[in-house]
């Protein structure tokens, strides 16, 4: 087994383990993307190129202590981002839909407070995911020429435990690695849920391009989610 997939697999086992747990519960849940890319040193980013995508997965629901759970989750999610350059009735423009999916890891801590027969509830916590797939779909013109086309998008083999180094870096090659932070809040009945989330990537997606120099090129995922408890 490559070592780059450990800690990874890891997290899955920690997540399986947690929501076997007997005060457990869990909640298959799904939603509506608003994804995002950083493009300031700040990490803000351009409203007007977000781009709908979706999740769908199940979510854990382990009682801690009186308001504390601890939601662990498996998540199938799209991020990504709208890109545009120039006028497209200009000689030269480029415009740019980049969707990849990935497998994501949350761990959330919650506290739930009644709200008459239902519950409020708000939390926060870390997250890893794992780029499994996507595309990229360019369009444009160069000096009068137009171009169209759409590829698969390709993943590095960067390992996540080599902080300094990252194995096949390469240009236009996204990092396979995704890591942040998670906030949640919503109203929670007594079948369903209906929450919104923000993710905030803390991993760059470039291949071969240092994280911690800058908030750039990073993801940023609003989602408006419904869950069916099981």
């Amino acid at each position: 087994m490559k070592m780059k997939f450990v800690p990874f697999i890891a997290a899955c086992a920690l997540l399986t383990s947690t929501m076997s747990y007997a005060q457990s519960s869990a909640r298959i849940q799904a939603g509506l993307n608003l994804a995002n890319v950083s493009v300031t040193d700040k990490g803000n980013v351009d409203d007007a190129k977000m781009l709908p995508s979706f999740q769908v997965g199940i979510v854990g629901d382990l009682h801690l202590a009186s308001m504390l759970y601890l939601q662990p989750g498996i998540i199938f999610t799209g991020k990504g981002s709208k890109t545009q350059s120039g006028d497209p009735n200009s000689a030269t423009y480029y415009r740019a839909t980049t969707n990849p999916f990935y497998i994501e890891v949350p761990f959330n801590l919650v506290l739930k407070a009644p709200l008459g027969s239902n519950k409020f509830y708000v939390g926060a916590g870390p997250y890893i995911a794992m780029g499994v797939s996507g595309k990229n779909k360019a369009e444009g013109k160069y000096l009068g020429v137009g171009f169209d086309n759409e590829k698969n998008i390709e993943f590095s083999n960067d390992d996540p435990t080599t902080m300094n180094y990252e194995e096949g870096a390469g240009f236009g090659i996204m990092k396979r690695f995704d890591y942040g932070l998670n906030g949640t809040v919503g109203i929670e009945g007594k079948s369903l849920a209906l929450g919104v989330n923000y993710g905030y990537g803390l991993a760059k997606l470039q291949s071969g391009s240092n994280s911690s120099a800058d908030n750039n090129n990073k993801h940023r995922v609003f989602s408006i989610v419904l869950g069916f408890k099981l």
